[in-house]
Formats: structure tokens, C-alpha cells, sequence
């Protein structure tokens, strides 16, 4: 992706003859989004000036409303809204958000921007993502370097230290009805790196952390991220949910008989769980009969 140095030119009017950028758009392209970093030694800001989105791919029935989410990772919890734009695919912004982040760090932050689209029920539904680890710049010194980047899906940030999950949830009350869809795990950290190895998933129902029923998935050979879409279904009358949980654990066969668990992790209500993974669990409550999907980090510990 490209990146030019501009000084105070608003770069709106000031079009290098080989940008392309606004013309040029690989195939599958789901938006690509314009910004410039600029960074004060003096006062130890860093501007970020979000300019524009273009070619954003909402969902087809709703008219299109469209903000921008801005972190400085690895903070989480704090981040900077754009204003909404309203029936437009091709956004201007123009808005400048301000982070404060002394100098002796600046090159380990990341700038993650999350580009939503809000529906007429007023829910958010996430159309891409751009990552921009500022340790790749050479920031000029309080000069404006302005960037384009190509949306991408989420969930492109690297994987954990034992590989991540993805499945989904849904909980059907009336029929006391618990469904996990097994998808995909990447990033596992293999045993023996051989193309034989089979790995596969155990997904069990627990209740006050005592194994009720367990199911496997079939397994997958010789790959660090396989896939499974494998669908499941758990017996659990809504009463036990409080005390219910899901572990979801990522083994390996090994020679003759043996596994060895590459990773786990286990969702459910507040009493076993925080995080992301308390989050899935409330959202599959909150949603009956939908299917919420996420990705986890597979954790080592029991």
C-alpha cells in the first residue's frame, strides 16, 4: 500500500500524478480507507487525521450509515469515534483525533481502525478493518505522512502464543437446546511437524465444572489451520445455564494411543469466565436462536 510524505499541502487538492489509489482496486476489494499519522515531538501527541473511505460494501437492504473506530493497541478500552456519515459508500471525514503516547513507545503502538455500518435497528455490524503498526514508519519529523490501506476482514491481527478458535453459539430456551458450531483453528502449534499429524477438537458441556457430555469433531491431518464446520448439540434446560460452561479443547493424536492438548478454552457465565469469552457466552444468551460466531485464544492452563 502506498504511503507519501505532505507537509501542511492538504493532500485533497494536491494529487500526485501516479496515484492511483482512488481507481486501482484489487479484486474483492470490501473499502479502502485514507488517514495521515503525524507526530509531535514537543507535546507528544500523535494526530491522526481520518480523511476518507471509499467503495464500502454494506449490507445490501439498509441504507448506508457509516462511522469509524479508532484504537492505539494495545489499549483496548479507549478509543476515538468518527461522525456518522449517512447514504454514501465513499465517506469524507476529515476529522483529526488526537493520542497522547511519549515518544519511547510511539514504535510499539499499532493503530487499528474498525469500520462500522449501522442498521436501522441501530445494531453495528463491523464491514472491515485496518491495521497500521507504527514501528514500519519512519514518522517525519512533525510532518504528515498520509496513508491509504485496503480493508480487512476482521480478525487479521497474528496469532496467539497456542493458536486461536473460531466457532459459534446459539441457545434455543424453548427447546432447551445448546448449539456449538466447531469452524476453524489456525495458528496451532503442532507437535511433530509431520503431514500426518491429526488434529482434532473436543467439545464438551459442563456443569459446576463436571464433564455432562463431550463430542469430537473428525479429525483434520497435518495442518496448523484446519477446518471443521462441524455442528453440535448440547441438552440444557435454561436453568442450569448459570452453572453450565463449554470447553472447547484442540488435540493432537500422537503415535499409538496418546494426545497432547495444543490448547483450550472455555466459555460460559460469569462464575467461570471474564473476557472475551464471558462476552460470547451473554451475546449467545441475548440473541436466542441466532448464531454468534467469534474467534478465541486457545490457553494452555486447565
Amino acid at each position: 500500500a502506498g504511503a507519501y510524505v505532505v507537509g501542511t499541502i492538504n493532500p485533497e487538492l494536491y494529487k500526485f500524478p501516479e496515484d492511483r489509489s482512488e481507481t486501482d482496486f484489487p479484486e474483492g476489494n470490501i473499502g479502502r480507507l485514507w488517514f495521515s499519522v503525524q507526530y509531535e515531538q514537543e507535546s507528544e501527541r500523535l494526530l491522526v487525521s481520518l480523511i476518507k473511505a471509499r467503495k464500502l460494501q454494506p449490507p445490501p437492504a439498509d441504507p448506508c450509515s457509516l462511522f469509524v473506530k479508532i484504537y492505539l493497541l494495545p489499549d483496548e478500552r479507549n478509543y476515538s469515534l468518527s461522525k456518522t456519515k449517512h447514504k454514501t459508500l465513499n465517506p469524507q471525514f476529515d476529522e483529526t483525533f488526537v493520542f497522547q503516547v511519549s515518544s519511547n513507545v510511539l514504535l510499539q503502538r499499532t493503530l487499528k481502525f474498525l469500520v462500522y455500518h449501522v442498521d436501522q435497528q441501530k445494531k453495528h455490524h463491523l464491514l472491515g478493518q485496518a491495521i497500521f503498526p507504527l514501528k514500519n514508519e519512519a514518522l517525519p519529523d512533525d510532518n504528515k505522512l498520509v496513508v491509504w490501506r485496503d480493508l480487512e476482514k476482521e480478525n487479521l491481527e497474528p496469532p496467539s502464543d497456542y493458536g486461536d478458535i473460531q466457532f459459534s453459539l446459539s441457545y434455543n430456551d424453548y427447546l432447551g437446546r445448546l448449539t456449538v458450531v466447531v469452524l476453524r483453528a489456525r495458528g496451532l502449534k503442532l507437535q511433530e511437524e509431520s503431514h500426518a499429524a491429526s488434529v482434532y477438537v473436543k467439545v464438551s458441556l459442563m456443569n459446576h465444572n463436571k464433564f455432562m457430555k463431550t463430542k469430537k469433531t473428525a479429525a483434520v491431518l497435518g495442518s496448523p489451520n484446519p477446518v471443521y464446520n462441524e455442528t453440535f448439540g448440547f441438552k440444557a434446560d435454561p436453568t442450569e445455564l448459570d452453572t453450565a460452561s463449554l470447553s472447547l479443547s484442540v488435540l493432537q493424536s500422537l503415535e499409538g494411543e496418546k494426545t497432547h492438548l495444543l490448547g483450550r478454552v472455555v466459555v460460559g457465565p460469569f462464575m467461570y469466565t471474564r473476557g472475551k469469552e464471558l462476552e460470547h457466552w451473554n451475546e449467545m444468551i441475548s440473541k436466542p436462536k441466532e448464531l454468534v460466531k467469534r474467534w478465541h485464544a486457545l490457553c494452555h492452563s486447565t
